[in-house]
Order: structure tokens, then sequence, then C-alpha cells
């Protein structure tokens, strides 16, 4: 080596590490300011992000949304000021050093964890530990999806997660990784910032993990270096970018770095360092500008590296557009014309089905018709009905295909779809049990939060399921999932609204969709055909037996044929009702307060009849109303046994009801 380039590496290195610095002091002086935030990990991992960025990162500021960009996904997201300083400095025009000064205030894009945000170089919401890594494995896998079905000259982006000890200790972790090493994403590099500190204190705490082994065992490439020394870092990154595996690369970093008394300590995790700790790390690392200050000089590099991206998307559109017809013919649907179809053939066939088999029909049909629907299921295909006879499995290596077995990980299957939601145009559904949606939980809220179109298919949505018992049967999930906003719940009472149903989801383009199904048989409650989508009102009459009624009931699922069979039985007694099929509360509250009226004022009394939790239903039903449901635990027997042990038969009910008109 001659004494020149010696030279230009100790320039680049001081540079670097003045780059890296620029991040350390936006970090620092932002939680400062704001009083809150978390500053350690960010100065930690300053040094990795500025040579991925500088070197190997693929994105361009000017078009944040470019398909074929690398992601960057911060799990880790407490140090979302990592995110924001790179985001600025790059020359993202979403992010302005106001909007850092802002941090975490009210209506600044620097919120406290890293909020999704359309074309803003935000590809996720993460704060919840673990999340971003399942949403990472989603870009990855959706990534070579895309690159088998539309051209390798089109798609070929790698997936970066920055994942620090905390999202590693979440189960999510184990789950997401574990799949992604079975299924060979060798696009996906995670940036594993192992510094050995959470909240608590040291991690020694509470973790003993060999992680070496345990990647390992998942299938992952395994590179250990010092998160601090640029050459390592580099050679590192370089390694990866030809990677046949999912690779982590554990960096050795110290939390806080730069902090004289705060570095390597808890005390730099969670809180601001203190005006006087930031003049020290200021005179440590030799920082000699005042807060929110980024010399013109670096900042110009800063945005240079941010300008390498336009000459690599502007040589790729010259691809894309010798391709682009046949690239939006492969993104375009038709879905509704298939839900019409489906809906000709449901009332021309008339079957007593249950929603789980009348759900797999209309996949069927969807799936001839589209190549953006990814389905799957945790490990319960056929219970779910999800998978049809025209899905080709995704398997290790072959991405040619449009279904996803996730084993029995429902937490990770949910924060992955999340992921391929993210990515671009596919629309994932998944399926499970209706009672394991207290695993998918998270995932859900954030899809919701992220206004992401995301379906998710729950069987087995009642006591209707039987003899698996109690620990199967859902009783709360559906009042807690109803609470949660901007998520439709879907239960529909026969095989025409599951057809509307999906309809509706497959519309919904910033709402997920859960389709709440049943087990057990349901007879069909409507015989005619109407183009109009009467479950997208939420709620509608199904059924009246006179012109003037004292009685309304309101019903959803499978217990709107017990709505229909207690209507018929009181009108035997002169006491008229309607019935009201209730698929969706969630759009029925969207509706008019005219159409509300009309449903919920022409009588006094309402009752509601849903087997499951009872008190969701009581802003409907005023002071006077009454609810059949079941608000204890279920019992494990044939489901009409149950549902006759809870008095939910239309004999019960229209006898209690009699008993009331008497009175």
């Amino acid at each position: 080596m001659n004494h020149l380039s010696l030279q230009r590496i100790n320039f680049l290195r001081k540079l670097n590490k003045t780059l890296s610095n620029s991040i350390r002091a936006l970090s620092m002086d932002a939680v400062q300011k704001a009083n809150s935030g978390h500053p350690g990990m960010p100065m930690g991992m300053a040094d990795v992000s500025t040579i991925l960025f500088k070197y190997f990162l693929k994105f361009n500021p000017k078009n944040p949304s470019w398909i074929n960009r690398d992601r960057f996904v911060l799990s880790a997201g407490h140090g979302s000021m990592l995110l924001y300083s790179l985001l600025y400095l790059t020359g993202y025009r979403s992010v302005k050093l106001k909007d850092i000064k802002n941090f975490r205030q009210i209506d600044s894009i620097c919120a406290g964890h890293p909020e999704y945000v359309k074309n803003s170089g935000i590809e996720t919401t993460t704060g919840p530990l673990g999340q971003g890594i399942s949403n990472a494995v989603g870009f990855a896998l959706a990534e070579e999806i895309l690159k088998k079905k539309i051209g390798e000259d089109i798609i070929n982006h790698k997936t970066y997660v920055i994942a620090g000890d905390g999202c590693l200790m979440e189960g999510i972790s184990h789950e997401s990784m574990s799949l992604a090493g079975h299924l060979k994403l060798k696009n996906l590099i995670m940036l594993f910032d192992n510094n050995s500190i959470s909240i608590d204190g040291p991690t020694s705490l509470a973790v003993s993990d060999n992680f070496k082994k345990r990647f390992e065992s998942y299938g992952w490439d395994y590179i250990e270096i010092n998160g601090h020394k640029e050459y390592e870092i580099f050679k590192a990154l370089k390694k990866v970018q030809s990677a046949k595996k999912p690779t982590v690369i554990s960096c050795k970093t110290k939390i806080g770095y730069g902090s004289p008394n705060k570095s390597g300590k808890a005390s730099s995790h969670g809180s601001p360092l203190g005006m006087e700790e930031i003049e020290l790390v200021r005179r440590e690392l030799k920082w000699n500008y005042k807060p929110f200050q980024i010399p013109k000089n670096i900042l110009e590099i800063w945005r240079e590296i941010g300008k390498k991206g336009e000459k690599i998307e502007h040589k790729w559109n010259k691809i894309y557009k010798k391709k682009k017809n046949k690239i939006d013919k492969f993104f375009k649907n038709d879905f509704i014309r298939s839900a019409l179809k489906e809906k000709k053939i449901a009332l021309k066939e008339e079957k007593t089905l249950a929603s789980r088999k009348s759900s797999e029909s209309i996949i069927s049909s969807l799936v001839k018709k589209s190549n953006i629907l990814i389905g799957g299921s945790a490990d319960l295909a056929g219970s779910n009905n999800t998978k049809t006879k025209y899905h080709k499995i995704i398997t290790p290596g072959n991405f040619n295909g449009n279904y996803i077995h996730y084993g029995v990980r429902e937490h990770a299957m949910c924060g992955i779809m999340n992921g391929l939601a993210l990515h671009s145009k596919i629309i994932p559904y998944g399926g499970t049990f209706l009672i394991f949606s207290d695993y998918c939980k998270p995932s859900i809220r954030l899809a919701a939060m992220m206004e992401r179109q995301v379906i998710y298919v729950m069987t087995h949505d009642s006591i209707g399921l039987g003899e698996d018992g109690p620990t199967h049967q859902p009783i709360e999930q559906l009042s807690g999932l109803r609470s949660i906003p901007n998520l439709n719940i879907f239960r529909p009472a026969d095989r025409l609204e599951t057809i509307e149903c999906w309809e509706h989801a497959l519309e919904s383009f910033k709402t997920p969709s859960i389709l709440s199904l049943t087990r057990q048989n349901l007879n069909p409650i409507r015989n005619k055909y109407s183009k109009t989508n009467k479950c997208s009102l939420g709620a509608y009459e199904i059924l009246r037996t006179n012109k003037k009624i004292k009685l309304t009931i309101l019903a959803s699922g499978s217990e709107v044929n017990l709505a229909l069979e207690t209507s018929h039985k009181l009108a035997k007694d002169k006491i008229y009702s309607k019935v009201i099929s209730v698929p969706c509360m969630e759009l029925f509250d969207l509706q008019t307060n005219k159409y509300k009226d009309k449903i919920l004022k022409e009588t006094k009394l309402k009752i509601s009849i849903e087997a499951g939790s009872s008190d969701c239903w009581k802003k409907y039903l005023g002071d006077n109303g009454m609810t059949f449901g079941i608000d204890v635990f279920g019992k494990s027997a044939p489901y009409k046994d149950i549902y006759k042990y809870f008095g939910l038969t239309s004999s019960n009910i229209a006898n209690k009801l009699k008993k009331l008109f008497k009175n």
C-alpha cells in the first residue's frame, strides 16, 4: 500500500466518522429537545448505517416508492431518530430539519416510533419489538415472488432490517426468522445491534442465548463484526450481496457511542442524555457545532449519497418501459366480475354450506383471475379452506406460486402479510381459527394503523365449532376486534353474504378485513340476485313478518338463521318483527343517520343474537334492549347441544319474548 492510498483511506475513515457523527448529533439533540426518546441506539448504529447508505443501499429520495428500491426497516423502532436523521440527511422531502426539531410532537412526521407514511421513506410502522423483523420477511418474500413472476431485470432488490436485543427476545422473531430460513430468502439481511443493553440493564439479566447457533439452526448465515470499525462493516455488507441464505450481521456496538459517562449503559437507552452530557459528547466526537447544525460540506456529501439512486433508477426505467404493458397487465385484477359471477351461481345452487366452504368457493374463482392475491394459512389450510386446487405452493427457493404454508406461526404470518401488503400491489390473505386472533392482534392492529389491505380468514368463529371446547371457542374475540379502529370484521350469514364480504374486502384498499366464518353449515337467507352489495351497508333487513312490527331482531353470521326461525315462531302468536342481518358493524356505523334510524328506530324493543360476547351490541339496543349471547366461556360438546345449553335456540328466545310481550 503506497503512501497516497494510505492517506486516502485515512481521509475516508475520518470523513465517514464525521458523517456518522452527524447522525449522532441530530439524534441526541432531537431527543433532548423533546425531553423524550431513545438516543443510545441511533448513536450506536450510526457507523453501520452510514456505510450501508453510502456504499450499498439502493434508494432514490426523489422517488421513495420506486418498486425496485432496497427496503430499509427499523425493527428497533425506539431508535427512530436514526431513520429520521438518515432521511433528512440524504434528501428525502418528507423529513425537514423543522420536523426533526419537532420530534415526538403533534403532526411531526418524526413520531416517537416510525409510522408508515406513503412515499416518505418510512417503509413500515414499527415500535412493538420484533414486528419489523416479520415485516422485513414479508418484504423479502414479496421481492422473490415478483422477481420470479415479472423478471429479475425488473425486480432485484434487498431488504435490510435493523433489529436490537429486544426484537430478538420477542417470540415473533423466532417464528419469522425460522420461516425465512426455511424459504431461503437470500435477499434478506438483518443488522443485529448487538449492544447487550435493554431498558432494565444488561441483557444478561434475562438472556443467555448462543446467537450464532440459534440463527444457524434457522438456516441463516451469521457474521460477527465490530459495529464501529468501517472495514469490518464494509466487508460484511459486501459479502452478503451474493448470499445464498438470509444473513445476520451481528454488529457489536456501544449503545450511546460517544457519551463519556453513558455509553454502554442502560442510562443512554430510553432517556435524554442531558445538556451537560451532550456537551461532553460534542467534545469527545470533536463535533463543534450548535444543536441541529449540520455543516454545509457534510450535508452536501450526504445529499450526494442520496443522489446516487437517481442514476440507478434512470437506468432501470429504460428496461421497465419496454415491459410496462406486460407488468400493468400482471397487476391488473378482475375481482368484482368474479364476485358477481359467484353470486349468480350461489343463488342458482341454493346450497347449505359452512361459510368457510363458501369462502373457499369464491377464493377459487378469484385465484384464477389474479396474480396479486397471495394466500396462506397457519397450518390450517384444510380447516380454513384457504387453499384451492388452483393454488401453487411457494417452497424453499421456488417462488413461482401463490400460496404460503406459514406453519404454526400465526403471529409471524400476520406480520409477514403486513410486509407483503406494504411492498407493492400484492393483496395477502391468511387463515387461522378466530380464537387465535389473540396471537395475531398486534399485527392486525398495525395493519389497521397503516391502512393496509390485508385479509384475515378466521374460521371456527363461535361455539359452533363444538367438541374442541372452550379453549378453541371464541367468546370475547369478536368484541375485542371490533374495538380496533379502521378494521372491518365481517360475519356473513350464508354463501351469498360470504361472497359480498369478500367483494368488499377486495375493494377496501385502505382497510384490513377479517372474515369470521363458520365450521357448521348455514342455510341460504336470500334468494334474489342483486348487483348491489348489501353487506357493504353493514346491516340490512332480511325478513319482515308484517307491515306493522313490534320487534327488531339484530343478528350476525350463523345466528341470522336462528333469528329467522325465532321471527317465524313469534309471528304465529301475532308478535310481528323484522330481522336485520348485521354482517359488519363497522360499515353499518358509517351509514347515514337516516339509514341507521330506518334500521333501528322503527320499534322500541330491539334484541341481538350472536354466539359471543354481548357488550358490543348494546349500543344498538337502547335501555330496553335484550342481548342473547354468551358472556362466559364455552363448553365441550356437539355444537347443537352447546347452543341449547346456552339458551341460543329459537324456542327459548321466542318463549322469553312472548312472556315479555304478555307483561
